[in-house]
């Protein structure tokens, strides 16, 4: 009888370790995919061999778009909120400034509480969302929901081996390498989490930001650096590649801790950049593009979603994604799909939850990714930014736009509105623009000019009355030509030889462009009252 009564409790607890569902979230700090050999922009890569592991179990996200910089993306994580919505705009503490995180705030942890009291949930390594100073700050992580919170408070470490930490409101000095510290901070707090419980572990290293640095031997395989100053500034992308590698051997150290905890399987693990890399490691020409700047290269970052919730793992996806859909994710990872009857009216949440691409349900969550960046001290670089899968609209605060074909154009060099746009061209600037401005909810983003009738050659092309209302009239001329019709959307509401006899007062008001199969580079811009 104890026999089977033995038997049947290791059942239940398998069962109950096989339905438990834990999610650790870790982010690397400045880190665009293109360090990584199965990234497609790959260049100059670096062996990461644990984190690779995660694409057999996972899927591999190809378009995630980040802030271009470090608070601000981890505020709109924290909160499923842009930016403009939560006021962090940009560093806190850092260059430009800008406003802390209001403690407020609707979060990860605290919709996990309300959700299950059971659910264990730290944060270790990099806050940045807080100044250290006035003390109270320095328990915003328990105030924002966080059960523990270990880790340095400020962006930039002034040394990997020399710098305070604080640990729920408690600092002191740590000499041991940041990154190795981080992971034996959240290995000592997993093995304290009740073994029936299950936790979210919020892990944010600062490598491989700056400082760069030789990381202690045994963590890297990088043994010719020398480690000195003028090393460094000679080869920083090989000092960043060993940053990354020796970052890479930590969070396999996490990994072979969970398996011997025997959590590992039942447990979902979600490894992002917070943003691209810094002009000093970028591997572009332009490096002006880099972090601090909504141009891909600064907000194109990796993602990879693996463990026991991904259905057909093994897939990548071309999905658009925000960093703030990584909050409605957790939750659902948690079961927790009511938690939006917990959102208050006055701080909507932006978030979509990416569970339909990761149970193999769905190819897409949203028709496109937001970024921007502003901050306390206005500069050049302050601006708002939006992409479909093919196009990108770049709105600078200070009134300039950029339009670009990424499909075509991934780098972002040929500036569209600096040409001669085609119909589709014009059609997704214009739905672009129109999201921004219905998105963001003040002013607007669309610039009248654009998709003024272009003429090929001394053809003359003319429709009237522009605006509109209920007809539209072309030249006797064209009146047999094959004609079309579409909305800011690229929709075409209309085709055919005969458009001056066609009703359109049932349209909505808004922008059209009329263009003419004969010489599609021949668009009108026509507007309906």
């Amino acid at each position: 009888m104890k026999k089977v009564s033995a038997i049947f409790s290791l059942l239940m607890l398998t069962l109950s370790l096989q339905a438990q569902r834990n999610v650790i979230l870790i982010i690397a700090d400045d880190l665009s995919p293109d360090y990584f050999g199965f990234y497609e922009n790959h260049v100059d890569t670096v062996d990461v061999p644990n984190i690779r592991s995660l694409l057999a179990k996972g899927v591999r996200f190809k378009n995630l778009t980040s802030n271009p910089v470090c608070s601000s993306t981890r505020t709109t994580i924290l909160t499923g909120r842009y930016s403009f919505r939560t006021g962090v705009g940009g560093i806190v503490g850092g260059a430009g400034g800008s406003n802390q995180i209001d403690t407020s705030e609707i979060t990860i942890p605290r919709l996990l509480k309300m959700h299950d009291s059971t659910i264990a949930k730290a944060d270790i390594g990099k806050w940045h969302l807080k100044q250290p100073m006035p003390a109270i700050n320095l328990m915003s992580p328990l105030i924002m929901g966080y059960d523990h919170f270990e880790g340095p408070f400020i962006g930039q470490l002034p040394s990997f081996t020399n710098w305070t930490k604080y640990t729920d409101g408690v600092a002191s000095t740590v000499t041991n390498y940041a990154t190795t510290e981080n992971v034996n901070n959240a290995v000592t707090w997993l093995k304290s989490v009740n073994s029936a419980n299950p936790f979210f572990l919020w892990l944010a290293f600062n490598a491989p930001h700056e400082p760069l640095h030789l990381p202690p031997a045994g963590l890297h395989s990088y043994t010719s650096l020398s480690g000195t100053a003028a090393n460094i500034n000679a080869q920083p992308k090989e000092y960043f590649k060993a940053m990354i590698q020796a970052m890479d051997h930590e969070i396999g150290r996490l990994f072979d801790s969970l398996q011997v905890m025997n959590k590992y399987d039942s447990t979902d693990v979600i490894f992002i950049g917070d943003n691209g890399n810094s002009p000093r490691t970028a591997q572009i020409a332009d490096t002006s593009k880099a972090k601090g700047r909504v141009y891909e290269y600064g907000v194109h970052v990796p993602l990879i979603i693996s463990g026991p919730s991904v259905v057909n793992p093994g897939r990548t996806s071309d999905a658009l994604i925000n960093t703030a859909d990584i909050f409605a994710t957790v939750l659902d990872f948690f079961g927790y799909s009511t938690w939006a009857s917990q959102i208050p009216v006055a701080k909507p949440v932006d978030s979509k939850s990416m569970l339909p691409i990761i149970k193999a349900q769905g190819n897409q969550i949203r028709p496109w990714a937001f970024c921007e960046i502003f901050k306390l001290t206005h500069d050049s670089d302050e601006a708002k930014a939006m992409r479909t899968i093919d196009y990108k609209l770049i709105k600078f605060d200070y009134g300039k736009e950029e339009f670009y074909n990424l499909s075509l154009d991934p780098l972002e060099n040929n500036d569209l509105l600096l040409t001669q746009m085609s119909a589709v061209d014009i059609s997704n600037y214009y739905y672009l623009c129109n999201e921004m401005t219905n998105l963001v909810g003040s002013g607007s983003f669309c610039n009248a000019s654009v998709g003024l009738s272009t003429v090929e050659n001394s053809t003359k092309f003319h429709a009237y009355p522009n605006p509109f209302s209920t007809r539209i009239v072309v030249p006797a001329s064209r009146s047999n030509e094959q004609l079309e019709l579409s909305n800011g959307l690229g929709e075409i509401i209309y085709s055919g030889n005969s458009i001056s006899t066609q009703d359109f007062s049932n349209l909505t008001q808004g922008i059209y462009f009329l263009t003419s199969i004969l010489h599609p580079d021949i668009v009108l811009k026509m507007i309906k009252e």
